[in-house]
């Protein structure tokens, strides 16, 4: 997902999208520990998900909904 996108959703919005990324993270290791995982680079493509909700959530904190 975009950075630009995550911008226009509201705090819970981001709060309940962190929560599935996190979810998804977890079965994706999961499965990448019994040898099931079917694209290793979703791993990473979620890591980079939750970094930019997690960034986008540090902005709003401190500079305003306004940046």
């Amino acid at each position: 997902m975009k950075a630009v996108d995550l911008k226009k959703l509201s705090g819970t919005e981001l709060d309940a999208k962190l929560l599935e990324l996190k979810d998804e993270l977890f079965k994706l290791r999961f499965q990448q520990a019994i040898n099931q995982l079917d694209n290793p680079m979703r791993i990473k493509a979620v890591r980079k998900d939750i970094a930019r909700i997690k960034t986008i959530q540090r902005e709003v904190e401190l500079h305003g909904k306004s940046s």
